[in-house]
């Protein structure tokens, strides 16, 4: 396995990065653990682990670090989880809802792109926000496009939620059970509180398509507002409507992707420069309509026109990156996150909804295991967006089962385990705190756990390549809060 890392360049990896997921449902990092799989010991058999146990992995801890063991430190700081399980007691979750104070925006990571646990926590912890603390918008690392579609079900109830989490996640990570088990809480918790709903955003650039009704979106808007103007936006789109497949858009020629990128961003420019100066259309979407109701009582129709033509011409801006030139590729990812950010900050200020906002532990904490590759994450802009206001939880894990893929262009997404990491890694020495599955806050923690939290050590980050080099992190540097899992297990495939 070593002789495999060798080969891959970092070439390789920096041009595997732009395209991976290119033909998912969103675009997705592809660092990965390349850890050797090992049997998983029984849940009974951590569960009755004694107190002499613990003493005996604190020394093991111990040494490895010498007589400065952080286990003791951050035992001090950390608070059990007792499931990760939605529609349970929800009073584990207390003092995570105190760490999350007032915050508006709360990035909530993945160490995986495919672990069930990690899943099912965000439904937990999105549920127990919009019940305790007022949340109403749950955003994912998924195209903006897909993510109206998914929320006009949810204000509507037209449709069925199976079918619309298949056609908007198709071919993702998220293309299972557990998100089909988040939008239909989502869409019943709509039908029972009818005058405070709950929605659904995606915050991503646009692939793997852009299909034609939602450049309707854009073009329908101009015809009711300003139809003397349509005939020059259909011009400015022709040859752009609709983006069917991301990977044969990236074999036009350089120059005919540059010049499809100008004409998307000069409609952008033709739209913002006739702005409609009456209220709403009446003509929105259920989700535009729901997501902008109680908040600008004017122009909400041309709001949502903007952004979405803005959204075509970040996707057709990111589509001119050169795949061959790692300067090119690490300059379009930043590009990304940039644009994720301003997304979700866009709907959080035309709305004022709070967000839970998933994403890959790459996204959403304010540094990346690979900055190579993610010079500015879509956490550190949310950062000067937002300042404090925005709070970042990332995730780790022990060991289990997760999705991903053998080769990162190619093939479905299948399922891979892994067992125990190496003492020199994160994960280790947190497995070593006495609870199975805890929180801790990063930020307050003791001394002697912020200093250990504050260095950069291997830790697994898994995206859509499997087997990948670690990534390198230091928590307190990337998290406000951390949640750490003993064992995750593979999300299961979606029914029929």
């Amino acid at each position: 396995m070593a002789k495999h890392h060798n080969r891959i360049s970092r070439r390789r990896l920096l041009t595997t990065a732009a395209v991976i997921s290119l033909g998912a449902a969103a675009l997705t990092p592809v660092t990965a653990q390349a850890s050797q799989a090992a049997p998983a010991p029984s849940a009974s058999a951590s569960a009755s682990a004694s107190a002499s146990a613990s003493a005996a992995s604190t020394g093991r801890a111990a040494s490895v670090y010498g007589d400065q063991s952080p286990v003791r430190a951050l035992e001090q700081a950390a608070h059990p989880l007792r499931s990760t399980d939605p529609g349970r007691n929800t009073a584990d979750l207390r003092a995570l809802s105190s760490m999350i104070g007032n915050a508006k925006v709360v990035g909530l990571g993945e160490a995986t792109h495919g672990s069930h646990e990690f899943f099912t926590m965000k439904e937990r912890l999105f549920r127990h926000l919009v019940e305790e603390k007022g949340f109403t918008t749950f955003a994912l690392e998924l195209s903006w496009s897909a993510g109206l579609e998914i929320d006009e079900y949810l204000q509507t109830g037209r449709g069925d939620a199976r079918r619309i989490a298949k056609r908007a996640l198709a071919n993702s990570p998220w293309d299972r059970e557990e998100f089909v088990s988040l939008i239909t809480w989502m869409r019943d918790y709509n039908r029972r509180h009818p005058h405070r709903t709950v929605h659904f955003m995606g915050d991503d650039l646009g692939a793997p398509s852009i299909n034609d009704a939602f450049f309707a979106r854009v073009t329908g808007y101009v015809q009711r507002t300003h139809p003397e103007s349509l005939p020059r936006l259909n011009e400015l789109y022709a040859g752009l409507r609709p983006i069917d497949d991301v990977f044969a858009y990236f074999r036009k020629p350089m120059a005919e992707r540059q010049r499809l990128a100008d004409r998307a961003q000069e409609a952008l420019e033709l739209i913002t420069n006739r702005k409609d100066s009456g209220a709403r259309t009446g003509t929105e979407s259920g989700a535009e309509a729901g997501a902008g109701a109680g908040t600008a009582s004017g122009g909400n129709a041309y709001a949502w026109a903007v952004q979405n033509a803005q959204f075509i011409a970040q996707t057709t801006k990111f589509l001119t990156m050169d795949i061959n030139d790692p300067a090119s590729v690490t300059a379009a990812q930043r590009f990304r996150d940039e644009v994720m950010a301003r997304n979700v900050t866009w709907w959080q200020r035309r709305t004022g909804h709070k967000i839970l906002l998933s994403a890959q532990n790459d996204h959403v904490g304010y540094a990346a295991g690979d900055p190579e590759l993610y010079p500015k994450t879509q956490g550190s802009f949310l950062h000067d967006l937002m300042g404090g206001a925005y709070l970042p939880i990332g995730f780790t894990f022990y060991q289990g089962s997760f999705l991903s893929k053998d080769a990162a262009l190619t093939g479905d997404w299948k399922e891979f385990t892994v067992g125990a990491p190496k003492p020199t890694t994160n994960e280790y020495v947190l497995d070593k705190v006495r609870h199975r599955n805890f929180y801790l806050d990063v930020r307050h923690a003791p001394p002697a756990a912020r200093t250990w939290l504050n260095t950069t050590r291997p830790t697994r980050n898994i995206g859509t390549e499997f087997p990948h080099p670690d990534a390198r992190v230091a928590i307190a540097r990337s998290f406000d809060v951390l949640i750490h899992l003993h064992k995750v297990t593979a999300a299961t495939k979606t029914k029929p």
